[in-house]
C-alpha cells in the first residue's frame, strides 16, 4: 500500500529539487520560470544567490515539492566555502537535481558537477539554458543525449513546459511513498501508541512520528488508543480482547515489553521509521556493531532536526549513557544536528541516527548509503535501543524481519 504525498505533507515526506551549477548559468531565473513568479533574485552579478532559497510548489500530477535556489557551485568570493558547503547540504537530500548549464556549455566545473551527481547516484536531469542565445555543441549534445537533457530559455520561458515533463517523468515514481505502518495493520484493528509525557515532549502537541503514526492508522480504518506508559496496563485490562498491535516510544520500550503479554504485537516508532526511511537491513545489521566496540572507538550520534537539549534527552544523554553501561567500556560520543551530517566518517566505529522524521526520505537514505560506502556500520535510535534492553527480536518481528 503506497501513499501519494498531498499538499500538506511535512517538510521530511515533500520531495526536494536542487538547482545546481555555476554563478549566471540562470539557476535563480529558472526557478522562476517553473514556478511562474518572482521567487528568486535575478542579476547578472556573479554571488546574487548567497543562502539556498527555498520555494515549496505544487507539481500537478506528482504533489508537493521543494525547489532549492543554490549559489554557484563556482562561488569566488569570500564567503564562497560557507555558500558552496550549504549548497552541498542541499544536493545531499535532493530527490532530483536540475544541473543548470550556462552560455560556456560543458566545461570541466560542468563535468565535476556532473561526476559528483553520478558518484552520489543522485537522479538529475542537465539543464542547457540560454536557448534563445546559442546551439547546443557536439559536448553539449552528447550529455543532452545521454541523460535525456533539457534545452530551455529562462528569459523567454522557450522549452520550461517541456522540462517539466521530465521532471515530472523522474518524480512520479519517488512520490509514492511506502507504508509506515499501513501494512501491518486492517480496518477494525486496535492499535496502542504508548506516548511518554516526560522533559523533551513538547508542550500541547505530540511529535511527527507519533502523529504521523496516528493519522496512517486512522486513514486504514483501525483504532488507535493513545496512552502514557502508565496507563498501557489499565487500558490493557479494560479492553475486552487484545490489541492488534502497540507501539511505543522507543525510550520505554523495555518497561512496555515487561507489561504487554509476548503474545501481542509489540514494535517501536523509531524502528517503523528505520524501514520507513531507509535501508532497514543494514541498519538491523549496525545494531551488532555495539558487542564489537572497543576501549576508546568514537560513535557519531546524528539527529535530523535541531533542538534544545535536555536533563533527559534521548541522543545527547540516554543512548551515550546506555551504551556506557551496556559495553563497560569508555566510548566516546560525537554528535551532529539537522543538516550537519560529516562527509568524512573513517574516525567512527558507529554511526547511531535518529528516526529522521525531519528528513526526506532520499536524504535519510543517502546518509545511510554514504555509511555504507565507508564501512561505516549505521543503525537507528529504536533498533540500538531495543538490541541494549533485550528486546529487539520482538520489535523487528511485526515487521516480518
Amino acid at each position: 500500500m503506497a501513499m501519494q504525498l498531498n499538499a500538506s505533507a511535512p517538510s521530511g515526506m515533500r520531495l526536494t529539487v536542487a538547482i545546481i551549477g555555476n554563478a549566471n548559468a540562470g539557476k535563480s531565473a529558472l526557478l522562476n520560470q517553473i514556478v511562474g513568479q518572482d521567487t528568486a533574485i535575478v542579476s547578472a552579478v556573479a554571488g546574487t544567490t548567497t543562502d539556498a532559497v527555498l520555494k515549496p510548489y505544487e507539481l500537478i500530477p506528482v504533489g508537493p515539492v521543494c525547489f532549492y535556489d543554490t549559489a554557484g557551485l563556482d562561488d569566488n568570493t569570500e564567503l564562497a566555502e560557507k555558500r558552496i558547503c550549504a549548497t552541498q547540504k542541499v544536493i545531499r537530500k535532493a530527490d532530483l537535481a536540475l544541473l543548470v548549464i550556462g552560455k560556456n556549455g560543458i566545461d570541466d566545473l560542468a563535468r565535476q558537477h556532473l561526476a559528483l551527481l553520478l558518484e552520489k547516484k543522485i537522479p538529475f536531469i542537465p539543464v542547457f539554458n540560454f536557448r534563445d542565445l546559442r546551439q547546443l555543441n557536439d559536448v553539449d549534445r552528447e550529455v543532452f543525449e545521454r541523460y535525456k537533457g533539457a534545452f530551455v530559455s529562462a528569459k523567454t520561458a522557450e522549452g520550461i513546459e517541456e522540462l517539466k515533463q521530465r521532471m515530472i517523468d523522474v518524480l512520479t515514481p519517488l512520490a509514492q511513498e511506502p507504508p509506515l505502518l499501513a501494512d501491518l495493520i486492517k480496518p477494525k484493528d486496535v492499535v496502542i501508541l504508548v506516548v511518554p509525557i516526560d522533559l523533551a515532549a513538547p508542550k500541547g502537541r505530540l511529535i511527527l512520528p507519533q502523529v504521523q503514526a496516528l493519522r496512517e492508522i486512522l486513514d486504514a480504518g483501525a483504532m488507535p488508543i493513545v496512552v502514557k506508559v502508565s496507563e498501557v496496563d489499565d487500558v490493557l485490562r479494560k479492553l475486552t480482547s487484545a490489541p492488534d498491535l502497540v507501539i511505543t516510544d522507543s525510550q520505554a520500550v523495555k518497561e512496555v515489553a515487561q507489561i504487554v503479554p509476548a503474545s501481542i504485537p509489540l514494535t517501536t516508532f523509531s524502528t517503523l521509521f528505520a524501514r520507513y526511511k531507509g535501508d532497514f537491513s543494514a541498519q538491523l545489521n549496525g545494531a551488532n556493531t555495539i558487542d564489537a566496540l572497543h576501549e576508546g572507538d568514537k560513535v557519531l550520534i546524528a539527529e535530523g532536526c535541531s533542538h534544545h537539549i535536555t536533563c533527559d534527552d534521548i541522543g545527547r544523554v540516554k543512548i551515550p549513557n546506555w551504551i556506557l553501561k551496556y559495553t563497560g567500556k569508555n566510548i566516546l560520543f560525537d554528535y551532529a544536528q539537522g543538516t550537519d551530517f560529516p562527509d568524512n566518517l573513517n574516525e567512527y566505529a558507529l554511526v547511531i541516527h535518529c528516526g529522521g522524521c525531519m528528513l526526506n526520505r532520499a536524504e535519510m537514505r543517502r546518509r545511510i548509503n554514504e555509511c555504507t560506502r565507508q564501512n561505516i556500520q549505521v543503525t537507528n535510535y529504536g533498533i540500538l535501543i531495543s538490541k541494549m534492553m533485550g528486546v529487539l527480536d520482538r520489535v523487528i518481528k511485526p515487521l516480518g524481519k
